[in-house]
């Protein structure tokens, strides 16, 4: 879980961002909790005292709130959507037990998570926004640079492109900082680290 806070204007018409605190939820993700009732809305609870004591009470109910799953329960889905559904309603009712501005917990698609890090990859290495010495936020004119996320059950690759593409699921565009960046996006599914160690030791085993 991570906690981030941001001033109220804009550059350009995205926010300046900055980590304020980070917390590790305790056990494997929600999908390992598949057939263990009420497993993943526990694993949460540590995570979500944290957030209690980081953010102010009187601010607590303006901040936004979400969950984002990623490959592993986009894995689960695909063998058992019955179950995926009921991981995120138990989620999702754990969340909004809280004083907070929830704002969804759902299952992100591939090319929005490989989307998602190419923009952090690039924010922090102000590619996009950097401040400059006159004391404002100004465009460095750096080109950007490819993502590659190395997961648990996938890995995404994401650069931006200028090239027509042939499957438009694999295109998006964002725009930030008032430019529109174009993006190649694929996220390929079971190539994560845990999912290729499975593959390793069925091998093995035959």
């Amino acid at each position: 879980m991570y906690i981030y806070k941001w001033p109220a204007g804009k550059q350009n018409g995205t926010g300046i961002v900055t980590q304020h605190s980070e917390c590790e939820v305790e056990g494997g993700g929600i999908s390992s909790y598949a057939g263990k009732h009420g497993g993943a809305a526990k694993s949460l609870e540590g995570c979500m005292k944290h957030a209690l004591k980081e953010i102010p009470t009187s601010r607590q109910h303006q901040t936004p709130l979400c969950l984002g799953a990623t490959a592993g329960m986009r894995l689960l889905n695909i063998v058992n959507q019955t179950e995926s559904e009921r991981v995120l309603q138990e989620v999702e009712t754990k969340l909004r037990s809280y004083p907070f501005l929830f704002k969804g917990a759902s299952i992100l698609s591939g090319q929005a998570e490989g989307a998602y890090g190419w923009v952090t990859v690039n924010y922090l290495l102000e590619n996009f926004v950097k401040y400059g010495f006159v004391g404002q936020w100004l465009n460095p004119g750096r080109t950007t640079i490819g993502a590659l996320d190395l997961g648990g059950a996938s890995t995404q690759i994401t650069f931006q492109t200028s090239q027509e593409l042939e499957n438009q699921d694999n295109l998006m565009k964002l725009t930030l900082y008032g430019q529109t960046y174009t993006l190649y996006t694929h996220s390929f599914l079971c190539y994560g680290q845990d999912q290729f160690i499975r593959k390793l030791l069925a091998h093995l085993i035959k």
